[in-house]
């Protein structure tokens, strides 16, 4: 695995990548915002096919914004970035999904949440979002189109657009080959 935009202080020790974000980081694209930010962390191997991308996220989150989990990034216009992200005084689960401008979905965590678990599955054009919470039940986020045909870089993420920079452990780490499954015809 390799780093995107590699961060100034990170370290592996067993399953564990722990991660400190650099302060002005992020990936966004013009969206309401009007500015595009391609310099977030993204710890990663480039992938074709199907796959299932897993991991379990907990992190320090402090300032607006602050983000961890799962990416899939094509390029710098096509990408899935997917876990939690401190918005408003609280962690959020958080997905942006951008094609050439970032469209950004964001749902209520419990505020004890300490832990979150995610799982991409890449099927053809497809890749389902799963995430669940403390060790708990396994949860559809959403279901996003991907260019079948060309290849990703698959792996965790993290930012810090606002704030100083924040401390994220990405334990379990997991990226699987997965068989396709031809469509299902009417």
């Amino acid at each position: 695995m390799q780093w995107l935009n590699e961060p100034a202080r990170w370290s592996i020790d067993g399953s564990a990548l722990t991660v400190t974000a650099d302060a002005n980081t992020d990936f966004w694209r013009t969206t309401s915002y009007g500015y595009v930010r391609d310099n977030g962390h993204l710890y990663s191997e480039v992938l074709t096919g199907d796959f299932e991308l897993s991991m379990r996220v907990r992190g320090c989150y402090a300032d607006q914004y602050d983000q961890a989990g799962a990416m899939l990034r094509v390029d710098e216009r096509r990408w899935l970035k997917t876990g939690v992200e401190y918005v408003d005084g609280r962690m959020r689960f958080s997905t942006v999904i951008t094609a050439h401008h970032s469209s950004w979905t964001v749902a209520d965590l419990p505020e004890t949440a300490a832990e979150i678990g995610l799982r991409l599955i890449r099927t053809g054009d497809a890749v389902e979002v799963r995430y669940s919470v403390d060790g708990g039940t396994d949860n559809l986020a959403a279901l996003v189109y991907l260019p079948p045909d060309h290849a990703v870089l698959a792996g965790a993420m993290c930012a810090a657009p606002e704030g100083g920079g924040f401390g994220v452990t990405f334990d379990d780490l997991s990226i699987r080959p997965r068989a396709s499954n031809p469509p299902a015809r009417s």
